[in-house]
């Protein structure tokens, strides 16, 4: 009789709880968020460790910037499974849109001591550890500030950075094969081959209306040998007054900094370039924006009558090859030549910043620059 009296009423229990989900269901379809919210507040009062209705409360107390409650209800799925790399990083994201940076890292570096690839969690490291402007609000204030004549742009992919470009900049692209998602600047043109062919074919002069390279960004492959080649090329064709930026320049951590992408959250082995041309060019000023999400180089001193890289190209090459990741273990700020997210401090290393430095004029025309 008792075992009979358990099964009815665990049974009705059961079965209000299904009709409760298919409700919640029916309004989650269609896009009845207040109302499924409430249901699944009913489940959890009735089965407090419920964990569809856990999963859908954290989701939607974090899309509605409730970030406490948001966290308190990750912290409960977390503690149903301790070992999910997802829970954690939630928890992670709770912590870090609260304020808690502190706490943020620690959990979204044990969420990557379990699944090493989580973007997100990468990208909110990035975002803890070098705050302030992304790099592509920098290099758009360098394009404001400097007003180049002209400007080269490595990588193009689908031209979000290409397009921050002025009207009046000559503006050349090159990407062995560019996917352009916006409406490029008036003298933009783009190049679908590799850097390595594009300068080995091209009078790049010409092409600038005579004009050498003001403003570069380099953002091709990811490997640091073609940054170097690409360095190489461009500063041949500046002045120096010029200004070469390259991205990816100041990695996460070793796992995003492998030659071969393993993670979606990649920067590569750029890095070498920085501390190759640290040691082999000092005439150079190498310093390494801290900008989200991989940092920014920014070379300044350009000499386009050296011909050192071209006689040791090889030589760099195999010495960068050889440079393991823990060397920046020690010291990466320091190795890679960190400089502060700060405008005033970015704008000092700018050319026409520097004292006794005359800012670049343009006349009014194009046809009458020089």
């Amino acid at each position: 009789m008792l075992s009979n009296l358990i099964k009815v009423f665990f049974g009705r229990g059961e079965a209000a709880e299904d009709t409760l989900l298919e409700q919640a269901h029916r309004h989650e379809q269609a896009g009845e968020t207040d109302a499924a919210l409430r249901i699944y507040e009913q489940l959890l009062a009735m089965q407090p460790l419920h964990i569809e209705a856990l999963l859908f409360l954290a989701n939607a107390t974090f899309a509605a910037k409730q970030y406490e409650a948001a966290l308190r209800h990750t912290q409960r799925l977390h503690e149903l499974d301790p070992q999910s790399a997802d829970f954690i990083a939630r928890c992670a994201a709770c912590a870090y849109a609260l304020g808690n940076s502190d706490q943020a890292k620690a959990m979204g570096l044990q969420a990557l001591a379990l699944r090493p690839e989580i973007y997100d969690v990468h990208w909110m490291l990035s975002q803890i550890d070098m705050p302030g402007q992304g790099y592509r609000d920098v290099l758009k204030r360098v394009h404001q500030t400097l007003r180049p004549r002209t400007y080269v742009e490595i990588g193009v992919f689908q031209g979000h950075t290409l397009v921050l470009a002025e009207p009046d900049t000559r503006s050349i692209g090159v990407d062995p094969a560019p996917q352009i998602k916006v409406d490029l600047p008036p003298l933009a043109r783009v190049h679908a081959e590799t850097s390595d062919g594009f300068f080995a074919r091209h009078d790049v002069r010409e092409e600038l209306g005579g004009l050498p390279v003001d403003l570069a960004f380099i953002d091709g492959m990811h490997r640091f040998e073609f940054a170097l080649r690409d360095f190489m090329h461009i500063e041949a064709l500046a002045t120096p007054e010029s200004v070469i930026l390259v991205h990816d320049c100041y990695p996460l951590n070793e796992a995003t900094a492998t030659r071969d992408q393993l993670t979606t959250f990649w920067s590569g082995d750029v890095w070498r370039l920085i501390v190759l041309l640290k040691e082999h060019r000092p005439d150079l000023t190498v310093r390494t924006i801290a900008a989200s999400p991989t940092g920014l180089g920014i070379i300044t001193g350009l000499d386009p009558q050296s011909t050192y890289i071209a006689e040791h190209l090889d030589s760099m090459t195999a010495q960068g090859l050889a440079l393991d990741y823990g060397a920046l273990d020690e010291d990466k700020p320091g190795h890679l030549n960190r400089c502060a997210n700060d405008w005033e401090e970015i704008a000092a290393l700018l050319p026409m910043s520097r004292p006794g430095s005359a800012a670049r004029t343009k006349a009014p025309g194009l046809g009458s620059r020089s």
